[in-house]
Parts: structure tokens; sequence; C-alpha cells
């Protein structure tokens, strides 16, 4: 049972495939703090660099708004052109500024997991109307900490803003009395104060803000072991199915290598527990080449179809541990056994001749020159059979 709830528990890291099926349905760590904060230091910046003529700009419009010009007012042939005209200057020098905010605003959210296109968060989702999965986000720990936000923001930026309003009150009570030519400066210093004190509360809140909300994100696409296992079935398949297909792969080659030893030159043993077998053709190869070999019971059946097949069959321990070890299906002999292998296929040729004409029964070669460094009894006594 404990076995069981282990399994259904959310305890494994998300894998690659859960990641970007997450993000291609839309499913990925925003901060709403962050965007906030980048907008509002885009405007910052913004106002820095253009204060100067937004000043210019609104000294001017207020100027010409709120002067009382009885030809223009009075007159609606001229008090239209007037606010036409007003309107256009308000627009070109607040333009610029609203659309920096625009494309800060636009682009702020890729600052955490880059740009992301995807219409299925728009597609209808029955789910979400479910009442009962609305209760269980209202009172969820995102809901919470959404709250705690919420509340932290408002003490923050209210608190700051009257602490600096408390601090300039002076300069503030002044502004209604002064000339706009001043007044509009000194407002602009008291909100460049308040705007500095603030961003350095939002820094904290964002500060903590983004560490949650990837952590957040990467608890909600936890997995169980469960999930686990039937991924790993899905994307690289069933292991059962697996084994099997690497058992039938495995059958195959060996049939097609039992095939190949009828058209053998010779059978290289250990002689019980390692077969190698050997062809050579003038015509084409360039060496000696392994068609078959195996071990145990496959060295065995090897040398049972050699025999079927009156294929000679030579005892040379540490050449078929050389063969066996060095050398692949279908591959040619290494260099430093053509000779150890030229005096077995030698010995062969005149097996076949006194086979066939007769004559002096030939000599089994005993001291083959093995190279020590390539039979694997010379580098650990422990692998030898024989």
């Amino acid at each position: 049972m404990a076995a069981e709830d282990s399994d259904l528990e959310k305890t494994e890291q998300p894998s690659q495939r859960r990641l970007d099926q997450a993000r291609e349905e839309g499913q990925v760590a925003r901060s709403r703090e962050l965007s906030t904060f980048t907008v509002l230091m885009a405007g910052g910046a913004g106002l820095w660099m253009m204060g100067a003529s937004l000043s210019q700009s609104l000294i001017k419009l207020l100027r010409e708004g709120l002067t009382l010009n009885a030809d223009i007012i009075f007159k609606s042939e001229t008090l239209m052109p007037h606010l036409h005209n007003l309107s256009q200057q308000t627009f070109l020098a607040f333009a610029p500024f609203f659309l920096l905010l625009l494309v800060v605003a636009t682009f702020s959210p890729l600052l955490l997991n880059g740009w992301m296109f995807t219409l299925k968060p728009l597609m209808p989702d029955l789910s979400k109307l479910s009442p009962a999965a609305g209760i269980g986000r209202m009172f969820s720990v995102h809901s919470l900490v959404e709250l705690v936000k919420a509340l932290a923001k408002s003490l923050v930026v209210g608190g700051i803003g009257a602490w600096v309003i408390w601090h300039n009150r002076e300069t503030v009570l002044l502004l209604v009395s002064e000339p706009v030519t001043t007044s509009i400066p000194h407002l602009g210093s008291v909100m460049w104060m308040c705007f500095a004190t603030i961003m350095g509360g939002m820094l904290i809140i964002v500060a903590v803000d983004v560490p949650f909300q990837l952590w957040e994100h990467n608890k909600k696409l936890k997995m169980t072991k469960e999930e686990v296992r039937q991924e790993a079935k899905e994307t690289e398949g069933d292991p059962q199915v697996k084994g099997k297909i690497r058992s039938m792969q495995r059958e195959m080659a060996r049939r097609r290598m039992m095939a190949e030893i009828p058209t053998a030159d010779v059978v290289v043993t250990n002689p019980t527990h390692f077969s190698v077998a050997l062809k050579y053709s003038e015509n084409g190869m360039r060496a000696p080449v392994v068609v078959a070999k195996g071990t145990h019971l496959m060295a065995a059946k090897i040398k049972e179809l050699a025999k079927e097949h009156n294929i000679p069959i030579l005892e040379a321990p540490p050449l078929a541990r050389a063969l066996y070890k060095h050398t692949d299906l279908g591959q040619a002999i290494p260099e430093a056994l053509y000779t150890a292998v030229a005096e077995v296929l030698a010995y062969v040729y005149q097996l076949k001749r006194y086979q066939t004409a007769g004559g002096t029964y030939p000599q089994e070669p005993k001291e083959l020159p093995v190279p020590k460094e390539l039979d694997p009894y010379t580098a650990n006594p422990e692998l030898a059979l024989e």
C-alpha cells in the first residue's frame, strides 16, 4: 500500500517532454510583478530622457488650455479648431512616451521564459467551469500568495507614497500657489523621489516573486513515478517489447551467421569454449574474414555445422581467443594475426590436396605466432577457459 501511495505522489522532476508539452499549452512561469517592475522602470527611463520636452509641452498646453480667450471659447467656428489643435499637440507630445510603455509592456513577459506563441489557452475548457475546481483555486496556495503580494504592493506603494508626500509636505502645499513654470519642476522632483523609493520596494517584491513563480511552476509539473514509467514507455518503448525485439534481432543475426558457416574454409577452436570460422578468397578479399564466431553452446554448434559440411577444424587456443576478442563478424582479421592465419590456411590447403590427391598427411601447426597482447588470456589469466 505504501508503495502504491509513493507511486501516486508527485516526487519526480518534470521531464523535458513534460516541460515542452506544458509550454505548447501555454503553461509557463510568469511573474506579473516582474512585468510591472519592467514597465515602471521603462516609464522612469522614458521620463528621464523625455522629461524636459514633456515638461515644456505640458506647460505650453496648460497655458493655452487655461487661457480664457473670449474670441475663441464663445465662437464655435474657432473653439473646435482650438480644441483639435490642443488634442493634436497633446497626442504628439506624449505619443513617444506611451509608445515606449506599450512596447515594453508587450515584451516584458518574455523576460522569464522567452517567446512563446500558442492558441491552446484560447480554446474552450469545460473543466474551468467546475465549481469544485473554482473553489479549490480560491483557497489554493497560489491564491494566498497572490493576496499577500497584493497587500504587500498596496502597503509598499501607499506607505512609500504617503511618506514621501509627508516628508515634502511643505513643497506640495506650495505647488498650488506657484506659477506653472516652477510648480511643474517642483512636482517632478517630488515624483522622482516617490518613484525611486517605490521602485526600491518593488524590487524586493520582484526578488521574492520570480523564484516563487519558478518553484510553483516546477511543482505543478512534477510527475509521479508511474507517470515517469508511462512516459518512458511512450518515448522509448515498452522495455518488455524492446527486449523481445532485441532477442529477435539476435536470433536473426545468429541464423545469418550460421548460414555463412558452410562457406568457411576453416574453424579455429579453443577447443570447446571458443570457435571462429574463417573464410578467404584470393579474388576480392584483402585478408581472411570472420564469418562466424561463438562461445560455449554456440561454439559447439559452429563445430557441429562445420563437421556436417566437411570444414576443417583446427585446435589453436591462443589464435581462437585472439580472433574472437579482436575481430567482429564480417570483419577482416588484424594484421598482427596475418602470419598465424596464413599458416592455418596453408595447412587447410595441404589437407584438401591430400583428400583429393593423396600423399603425405599434412602436420597440424602447433606453435602459431600469436602476439601475447592480442590473447585475452595473457592480459587476464582468469578468462582462460581451457
